[in-house]
């Protein structure tokens, strides 16, 4: 997920260099979103592997 973010934004950095604005604006969201995603998916995964053992 984190790989996508960061491709996403190498992108959009492109992008943006060339004066592509609108395509640099859309992939930086993408970015954002997919970051934003994984970070949750983490701290989901986080606190489920928390849960003590059941007997």
């Amino acid at each position: 997920m984190f790989g996508w973010a960061v491709t996403f934004l190498i992108v959009a950095i492109v992008g943006g260099t060339f004066g592509f604005a609108a395509a640099a604006g859309t992939t930086a969201w993408i970015a954002k979103t997919l970051f934003v995603v994984g970070v949750v998916a983490l701290l989901g995964l986080l606190a489920m592997s928390r849960r003590p053992p059941t007997v």
